[in-house]
């Protein structure tokens, strides 16, 4: 019997006149506005100049969404390139379906071009960033719940996760006009958003412990997301691609997080970097060692 469970929403889209408003949609940009103001924050802390992190997010958000989208379409190629498939859905962003692995590295390819620009090293904002990365992918989860997607297998656990069977962005409903439930479910969006914020408090913690620096806060979250990344894809049963008869996602949460590690040990008694903010236009520009003084600065005195 079950006890208990957690509800899942019957609708993810909503219409205001013309435009869809999408909860996925909705969680994922709320999910960028926190990582932008917790990285502002810690990066000024760091000794950043106020700013540098927006500027930066302008190029690594739209790199970021292209590669989270292209690694998706890539791990779970079924529904855009199998039978019955469409691929012209592999553009429907709306949709759902951001691969987390290909947005870090698109991500990261658009955060090293504005950091060059800035004069910024990549490393030292990546360590600002990395707390507010895994508090964006906690709210982005709540994406997955709207979309009822995401689940394990089934359980009767008092945290069984409701599922309906969905199209469009809303539950089918039966004759009496009553959300077709599947059953219920392994939450594994609940899991991995619950993981990634006890990840970021792990992050933060050992970063003011430790001083980490030289991408070492980042290697630390890399590391600890891909821990609990393996566990929960193991209990995932959406359709992926495999090989070998395991998710692609597996293999690239171990071969990711020891390189992680590798990385960790790699760097580690570095001393934290000097963020060059550059020249402060509003202090007062020193005094060259040979500019005389002028005879009218001061008044003459008496040599006798």
């Amino acid at each position: 019997m079950i006890l208990a469970s957690i509800p899942s929403p019957t609708q993810g889209v909503w219409e205001l006149g013309p435009l869809p408003i999408r909860a996925y949609a909705l969680c994922i940009v709320a999910g960028i506005i926190a990582a932008i103001l917790i990285t502002e924050k810690r990066w000024v802390a760091r000794g950043g100049a106020p700013g540098d992190v927006l500027d930066i997010a302008v190029w690594a958000v739209p790199f970021g969404i292209i590669g989270g989208r292209i690694y998706h379409v890539i791990s779970s190629p079924r529904a855009y390139f199998g039978e019955g498939g469409d691929p012209m859905r592999a553009f429907a962003i709306w949709e759902g379906g951001l691969g987390i692995w290909g947005a870090i590295a698109f991500g990261g390819v658009g955060a090293w071009i504005a950091c060059r620009r800035r004069g910024i090293p990549l490393p030292a904002y990546a360590d600002a960033l990395a707390p507010g990365l895994l508090v964006a992918q906690a709210i982005g989860r709540l994406g997955n719940w709207f979309n009822n997607e995401l689940y394990g297998g089934p359980t009767d656990l008092p945290w069984g996760l409701k599922i309906y069977e969905w199209d469009g962005g809303r539950a089918v409903l039966d004759a009496s006009g009553q959300p077709v439930l599947l059953g219920t479910f392994h939450p594994t969006f609940l899991y991995e958003l619950l993981w990634n914020l006890a990840a970021a408090a792990l992050v933060v913690w050992a970063d003011r412990r430790f001083q980490l620096s030289h991408g070492r806060a980042f290697a630390l979250y890399v590391a600890s997301y891909c821990v609990g990344r393996l566990w929960i894809e193991l209990l995932r049963t959406d359709p992926a691609e495999e090989f070998f008869g395991v998710r692609l996602n597996v293999f690239t949460s171990v071969i990711v997080g020891v390189l992680a590690v590798a990385y960790l040990f790699w760097q580690r008694g570095r001393p934290r970097e000097v963020i060059d903010r550059g020249p402060k236009e509003d202090q007062p520009k020193p005094v060259a060692a040979d500019q005389g003084v002028r005879e009218d600065d001061h008044p003459a005195t008496d040599p006798g």
